[in-house]
């Protein structure tokens, strides 16, 4: 956690959406180091009491408010040196059938906090995006690729010279995170029931919480105006997952397949062959560069890319794939989900 310590000494740091499964693992990085303050602001003030027990540290402070609401963010931002933005509304189903709470949370409220940063000079505002924004089906993905554009064309109408820059994170999957399919799967085990798969071929990026914070660290660092980082990641299919997490447990849990859910993707993109085509590869990282082009029409219609049409899209499908085994290794490196396996190997005994 060298990045944090030396980056974040001294820095007053806001994270939207803070008692999330993000907000806590940034937490438990930051708190014995030299930042001076974290802020955690959300609208659940029954999250952010548990967290205020449990963490017990006086550098964290606690903001109660909604990024729908500009003053309650305005009255947070006050003083802030770095805006981790990863409040939204996640769940694909949910937003699929409340659309416009999505557009709320997602578009509203990250123009607030971007507005809001740039009004107070704050120097860098790294945004949390998903790779269901690249080619999106659903109206999380919509939102949420409305979210990019939104920081986008605040960090093109800045331009290099401001104090502020902002920037986007694009990732996959999070394992083990809040409303995630692993912990699902282990719930079931633990009840004896199937494991539900809605479909098998499925395949999703697969990153530790621990890896998404390095990319958002990472941003932090190396951002330019307008950036968006993608984290490379491996993938599996749902039903490899399923039989890595049963595996695990010893529970010979039957698999049964629901079917497809409202909007789900067969595979996800974390980023197109366009993007690529520009892209600067920085080993375990991409950085996809903004595109500076004006409102000169010209550029949009009468100039292309020969090269766009050689490169493939980066997707879930083409990355590599792991095996069931490899799904195990990495499965066992999540500290929540080794916690789970231990407790139920105990009781097992």
């Amino acid at each position: 956690m060298n990045m944090a310590g030396n980056k974040l000494s001294d820095k007053v740091v806001l994270i939207t959406g803070g008692t999330g499964s993000f907000g806590n693992e940034l937490l438990q990085l930051v708190k014995d180091s030299d930042i001076a303050e974290v802020r955690v602001f959300s609208r659940d003030e029954l999250k952010q009491e548990h967290m205020r027990v449990r963490m017990k540290n006086p550098k964290i402070k606690f903001h109660i408010g909604d990024i729908r609401d500009r003053q309650s963010v305005d009255q947070a931002m006050e003083g802030v040196d770095l805006v981790f933005h990863a409040a939204a509304l996640k769940q694909v189903p949910s937003c699929e059938f409340f659309p416009m709470q999505a557009v709320m949370t997602n578009v509203v409220g990250s123009h607030n906090v971007i507005e809001s940063a740039i009004a107070h000079r704050v120097g860098s505002v790294v945004c949390l995006g998903t790779d269901k924004a690249v080619f999106p089906v659903n109206a999380m993905g919509m939102t949420k690729g409305l979210m990019e554009k939104v920081a986008t064309a605040a960090a093109r109408r800045l331009g290099d010279g401001s104090p502020t820059t902002i920037s986007t994170v694009r990732y996959g999957n999070v394992m083990y995170s809040r409303g995630s399919v692993i912990p699902l799967f282990v719930e079931q085990i633990r009840q004896g029931r199937p494991l539900t798969v809605t479909e098998p071929n499925m395949t999703r990026f697969l990153l530790s919480l621990r890896s998404a914070i390095d990319l958002v660290l990472f941003a932090f660092e190396h951002a330019r105006q307008g950036d968006i980082f993608v984290r490379k990641a491996p993938a599996s299919t749902v039903a490899d997952l399923a039989q890595a997490v049963s595996n695990l447990f010893q529970a010979d849990a039957p698999i049964d397949i629901i079917g497809t859910r409202h909007a789900e993707k067969l595979f996800e993109t974390l980023a197109t062959s366009g993007e690529l085509v520009s892209a600067e590869d920085m080993g375990e990282y991409l950085r996809i560069v903004m595109d500076d082009r004006d409102l000169n029409y010209a550029k949009y219609f009468t100039e292309g890319d020969p090269e766009e049409s050689l490169v493939e899209d980066y997707t879930s499908h083409n990355t590599e794939r792991l095996t069931v085994a490899q799904i195990e290794v990495l499965l066992r490196s999540l500290p929540a989900f080794e916690r789970e396996l231990l407790a139920h190997q105990r009781g097992q005994s």
